[in-house]
């Protein structure tokens, strides 16, 4: 296992469009106007109701008569279709025993394929893939729009699975358990009804499970999230899984997962307070539970013999201070004896962060960003979880067998391990922005070295990159903060002797120390850049770009950090002559939904157009809609009024001026999202639309946070966003 890593869920998630409190059975989420019922706009909260939905159709017409009727409308959707669908998309995949699993969707199969191959087929131009879930022909069979959520094999044997299924795409979903031989679901077998929360193995032999979910009234967090964790073992009732540990109702949620290690197996669960702000606790053999005596905001990792922790605050222990930020190892025992005895491991400077730590068998492999360029360092510890130094030497990308090719500079690095549990070998992950993807196997001695770099795959080129360049620059934000951001674009354009300003799309997020990093994206190479606009990605903070203290430097309060950065760059965007306000566009989801929506309202001089996508912008009712509550470790908690005095600063709906002018805006959300509420959206453009602005509403049936619950889905929406650009900016 790659170890154990136990730090705040996944089901906790961001709101990003990379969570929130729906009913188990996914049936429509009833307003909440407890906190500000004299907002005129509450009704449209109500997310199936009658009235609210009309509303949305009249919207989403007026919306596909405006942007979807024109031959440049279909040219990108069907362009970005056509991408989606590729059969020469990379399969992803991740080994399990001896097979390579990978989830797959193309035009014959728009729910998609879970399926599987063996390392001498995934190595040839076209492997033999035997499928194990059908999702479009289950979700015929049961008349169910399935959503593929993801599967955990169980270790060792690999002959069981339990599977994740969402309806529509929402977070709440459905576990069944899945035979690997028989390629069926298993008849009687462990199933977890609809609701936020997981189901993973508690062992090695498949008879038990951990289940936190949905238990009836008591059992769910003020975030909607499970408040406990069981033990349900095979061949009983649901209702007689032994409860392992229940948190408070204020906790954002709890879970556990299972060490499989051969030689290591443990158990742990992990308690999150609030974003930040977790514990986790050793399970005994007995359910006695210990907790690990680290800081509530770091993040523990427990592998073989090692435990390593990293940091996001100063911590104080055994006579020394560690900073923010930092990665320490030691031994896990003598750590539970009481030794403080930590190795460190990495050290943030002032250029760098650390934004990834991969075990393979035998090695630590560090991901660092250097201004927001990666660099691989493997580390070597002693033997046996002795105490001493790590040896440690750079990560080389180029020796033997088949090389990746050179790694193209602002491009992004990533690496996983293949198998921790019995090999030194990564999956090595290179994309930039004009780069295709590529994925190679790489593979270490016992010194760290390199022995093969194995290319196994590779995008193909889905644009004309010809004349284009990517170039990194640097802004000073209203503080004199250096701002980071990644500018794609060609030659300019000169007319009658005079360059002309470029329609540029600036693009940005700025939350939950999330770094944005350079990517390959063939829709928008095709849609955007291939027809002559300028990309722009904002590395701003609240990000991780720079760690923790770029995250933390914009959290609540500090939160206007986040758009003065943004604004700064639009502004050098401008002043270096790129683009000028009328050709200048910003876009952003979720947390850069609220991003944009602030741009639009504090920043509306900057802007000729705003595309605002599953957006936060009611920060006066985010915390009583959905997963708001989880997130109030980011924005704050706006009942109470001290927190509402800066939150009111950065909440688009309150700012909004109807007596002010306004680039014109498109908001997109989904009726299934049921992390960020659509009323958000909802709301923010009915009361604009009430001022006279110029605003433009879709709302997606289904696809949860991301949009779209199909590659069909996807192309429509971007096709929106971008025909909705070139109609304002070109």
């Amino acid at each position: 296992m790659t170890s154990a890593t136990p730090h705040t869920p996944a089901a906790t998630g961001t709101p990003t469009t990379s969570t929130a409190s729906a009913p188990a059975t996914g049936t429509a989420v009833a307003p909440a106007t407890s906190v500000e019922t004299d907002d005129p706009y509450a009704w449209l909260e109500e997310v199936e109701g009658a009235e609210p939905l009309a509303w949305v159709r009249e919207r989403n017409a007026e919306a596909e008569a405006a942007l979807a009727g024109s031959e440049r409308f279909e040219q990108l959707r069907a362009g970005t279709l056509e991408i989606l669908d590729s059969t020469e998309k990379i399969p992803g995949v991740v080994q399990r025993g001896a097979y390579l699993y990978n989830f797959w969707t193309d035009a014959e199969h728009v729910r998609g394929l879970w399926r599987r191959t063996t390392w001498e087929s995934y190595r040839t131009a076209s492997p033999e893939w035997e499928v194990l879930v059908d999702v479009d022909a289950l979700g015929e069979a049961e008349g169910v729009g399935w959503v593929w959520h993801g599967a955990r094999v169980l270790r060792p044997s690999f002959d069981r699975a339990l599977v994740d299924l969402s309806r529509g795409g929402s977070d709440a979903d459905v576990t069944r358990e899945f035979d690997l031989t028989t390629k069926t679901f298993v008849d009687g077998g462990f199933a977890r009804a609809e609701s936020k929360g997981g189901m993973g193995w508690a062992g090695s032999d498949g008879e038990e499970v951990f289940v936190y979910t949905d238990f009836g009234p008591g059992s769910m967090t003020t975030s909607g999230y499970p408040r406990t964790v069981r033990r349900w073992r095979r061949g009983t009732a649901p209702e007689e899984a032994v409860e392992i540990f229940a948190g408070d109702v204020t906790d954002l949620s709890i879970a556990a997962v299972h060490d499989t290690t051969p030689g290591f197996e443990r158990d742990f669960v992990v308690r999150a307070h609030a974003f930040y702000d977790s514990e986790t606790l050793l399970l005994g053999s007995d359910d006695t539970l210990t907790r690990l005596d680290v800081p509530r905001s770091s993040e523990p990792g427990v592998q073989r013999e090692w435990l390593t922790v990293e940091l996001r605050d100063d911590w104080a222990t055994g006579g020394r201070t560690y900073p923010g930020g930092a990665l320490l190892a030691t031994s896990f025992e003598r750590f539970l004896a009481g030794a403080r005895d930590f190795e460190v491991l990495y050290t943030p400077t002032e250029t760098t962060s650390l934004v990834g730590a991969t075990w393979t068998r035998h090695h630590l492999v560090l991901n660092i960003l250097d201004d927001v360029s990666n660099r691989l360092e493997v580390l070597i510890p002693p033997e046996g979880g002795a105490p001493g130094p790590w040896r440690r030497r750079p990560l080389d990308l180029t020796a033997g067998g088949t090389a990746p090719g050179e790694v193209p500079a602002l491009a992004t690095i990533a690496v996983g391990a293949v198998d921790a549990d019995e090999e030194d070998a990564l999956w090595l992950t290179t994309s930039g922005f004009l780069s295709p993807t590529t994925l190679a196997r790489l593979d270490l001695d016992a010194d760290g070295a390199t022995t093969s770099v194995e290319r196994l795959k590779s995008l193909p080129a889905f644009f004309d990159a010809t004349g284009l360049h990517v170039e990194q620059h640097f802004a000073a934000s209203a503080d004199g903060t250096r701002v980071p951001y990644f500018q794609v674009s060609g030659e300019p354009v000169a007319r009658d002797g005079e360059v002309q300003p470029a329609p540029t799309l600036l693009s940005g997020y700025g939350g939950f120390e999330i770094p944005r990093l350079p990517g390959y994206s063939g829709g928008t190479g095709q849609s955007w850049l291939e027809r002559g606009g300028v990309y722009v990605v904002a590395n701003i903070r609240g990000g991780g770009e720079y760690g923790p203290r770029w995250h933390q430097a914009a959290l609540q309060a500090n939160r206007h950090k986040s758009y003065e950065d943004f604004a700064a760059v639009a502004r050098d965007l401008v002043a270096r002559g790129v683009t000028d306000r009328a050709h200048l566009g910003a876009q952003g989801g979720s947390n850069g939904g609220l991003l944009v929506g602030n741009m639009l309202t504090q920043y509306p001089e900057l802007f000729g157009a705003i595309v605002c996508q599953v957006p936060l912008l009611d920060m006066r009712r985010y915390s009583h809609l959905l997963a708001g509550a989880s997130w109030m470790a980011e924005y704050g908690d706006p009942d109470d009024p001290q927190q509402w005095d800066f939150i009111r600063h950065f909440s688009p709906y309150h700012l909004l001026d109807a007596a002010k002018d306004y680039p014109p805006v498109l908001f997109t959300t989904s009726t299934r999202d049921d992390r960020v509420h659509p009323g958000h959206a909802r709301k923010m453009a009915a009361k604009m639309l009430d001022a006279g602005k110029d605003v433009t509403y879709y709302e997606n049936i289904e696809g949860g946070h991301g949009g779209a619950a199909t590659n069909a889905q996807a192309a429509f929406m971007q096709a929106l966003a971008f025909e909705f650009l070139w109609q304002r900016l070109s």
